[in-house]
């Protein structure tokens, strides 16, 4: 690894920029207690900060150089290597407005500290050795987790779940990396016969964990990001309403007028462990209005990127040529069609969309009835809705009303059946969430795949070798045995100040 280290001393705020009870400067480097000495004296007035022991916690005050009184402020001191960064660390412990918080900043960097660069305090930790890159990315993921699971999921990274599979993975590739490598410089004592068979026997487990970690990394990105869902729908059949219902305000206007939205809305929302990035779009029909007519194009494109489309359809109104439109754009994604205002006399029911897609696909689709989902509490239960079979992604169609919020707990489950395998747990299970990672993996495989075609063609020993280090290197990225310093800058460029 070729990143250098620097050893000057750096300070930020580790706390939000706004007005709270407290708030904390820390300063970390060679220089860190000395610096902060220069501007803090204890109850009695001394200057004594380099007297005191690691992990201690001191009161006293800030003072300017004259002695002028800043604040009353509590000292946290952590000497190296016993800290974050494993570096010298003070922090201290102000009152939290933000004019106070920058007034003492700027007194530690008159005493010698410079402002950190963003995410330096935890690329420090890493460059010093505390913790490896991917541990050091689920410091990020930790800070920016969208529901409990995302959480769950980075603090088991920092833990050190995917970097001990990691190294678990690497420790066997170098183990037949060195074998080959010792056989062919001793011939006479390390003997190579019969080894085929058994790289082959161990390429293949390490392609299964491979395998296993990649496919991993959909359902892992969609944890940690949430699942791209787009609502679509011809004009004033209730998507706003759904949206609004699921967001549990009032985001988007809803009145009796078609073509209210013209344009997109967004609006994360959490249903249990679930986050949607759901985009309420324009509704799609045939239109001269310049402006609702730019609305549905976008609303077209933005459905071919999603993860899920939610499809609401009148379902008091006959189907017409719109909705004809609205299947084949969905008919090759995962989609739910809500059949909404079931309140009201029906004209279509699940049936006769099946046999409209049947029409537009000239598939042999029919419906299926799933009895044993699971509900919103995770029980087993009879859920009124259907599965349309036969097509290349899952499509499930139910009723619901946006009117009186009907199925809203039906639709949780229903999506939650989609994704994520059926369930989400807090299990052993190690997900990948960085695309970062994602890559590196796909690169090993590749090159373990190479090592297999290698064995079967009865190349030369060396041929395994060169493959079998290529995997061990691309491995060796995601924990940072592997990576140049352009890659930890733009890694670390990323976090917040402060951290």
């Amino acid at each position: 690894m070729e990143v250098c280290v620097k050893k000057d001393t750096i300070a930020a705020i580790a706390t939000a920029m706004s007005d709270s009870g407290i708030g904390i400067i820390r300063v970390s480097g060679d220089e860190a207690v000395e610096i902060v000495d220069k501007i803090y004296q204890n109850a009695q007035g001394a200057k004594i900060l380099k007297n005191y022991e690691s992990h201690t916690i001191h009161y006293g005050f800030i003072v300017e150089e004259d002695g002028t009184f800043v604040d009353e402020v509590i000292i946290s001191v952590m000497l190296a290597p016993r800290s974050y960064t494993m570096e010298d660390t003070v922090e201290i412990n102000c009152h939290g407005g933000v004019l106070m918080m920058q007034k003492i900043l700027s007194l530690v960097m008159k005493a010698g500290a410079r402002i950190a660069e963003p995410g330096e305090f935890t690329k420090r930790a890493f460059l010093n050795g505390r913790i490896d890159l991917s541990k050091a990315e689920a410091v990020m993921d930790i800070i920016h987790a969208k529901n409990e699971f995302a959480l769950q999921s980075s603090v088991k990274q920092l833990k050190g779940s995917v970097s001990d599979k990691i190294k678990e993975l690497r420790e066997k590739i170098l183990y037949e990396i060195a074998f080959i490598e010792s056989a062919l410089d001793d011939p006479e004592h390390i003997s190579l016969e019969g080894y085929d068979e058994r790289l082959m026997h161990e390429s293949e487990d390490i392609l299964v964990e491979l395998h296993k970690l990649s496919d991993s990394a959909s359902d892992g990105k969609m944890l940690k990001e949430g699942i791209h869902t787009v609502i679509v729908g011809k004009p004033n059949v209730g998507k706003s309403s759904l949206l609004n219902i699921l967001a549990g305000k009032e985001r988007a206007i809803v009145t009796d007028v078609a073509g209210t939205t013209r344009d997109t809305l967004e609006e994360t929302i959490v249903l249990g462990n679930i986050t949607l990035n759901m985009i309420d779009t324009a509704g799609i029909r045939n239109t001269e209005d310049i402006v609702e007519k730019i609305g549905v194009e976008k609303a077209r494109k933005i459905s071919k990127e999603a993860d899920l489309i939610l499809y609401v359809m009148d379902a008091s109104l006959p189907l017409d040529e719109s909705d004809m439109d609205i299947i084949k754009m969905i008919v090759d994604k995962k989609a739910v069609i809500l059949l909404n205002k079931s309140d009201l006399e029906e004209w279509v029911n699940e049936q006769s969309v099946v046999d409209a897609m049947k029409d537009v696909t000239s598939m042999d689709l029919k419906l299926t009835q799933e009895d044993d989902c699971l509900n919103s509490e995770g029980t087993k239960d009879i859920l009124p809705y259907q599965k349309i079979e036969g097509l290349a992604n899952t499509v499930y169609i139910m009723k619901t009303s946006t009117k009186e919020a009907c199925g809203i707990d039906i639709l949780t489950s229903l999506i939650k059946s989609m994704f994520f395998h059926g369930q989400i747990t807090y299990n052993d299970e190690v997900y990948i969430t960085n695309i970062r990672h994602k890559e590196a993996i796909f690169d090993a495989a590749k090159s373990m795949a190479e090592v297999k075609k290698s064995l079967k063609m009865n190349m030369p020993e060396d041929f395994y070798s060169i493959d079998l280090m290529s995997a061990y290197a691309s491995l060796g990225l995601i924990i940072g045995e592997e990576v140049e310093d352009d890659l930890v800058n733009e890694i670390f460029s990323k976090f917040c100040m402060g951290k």
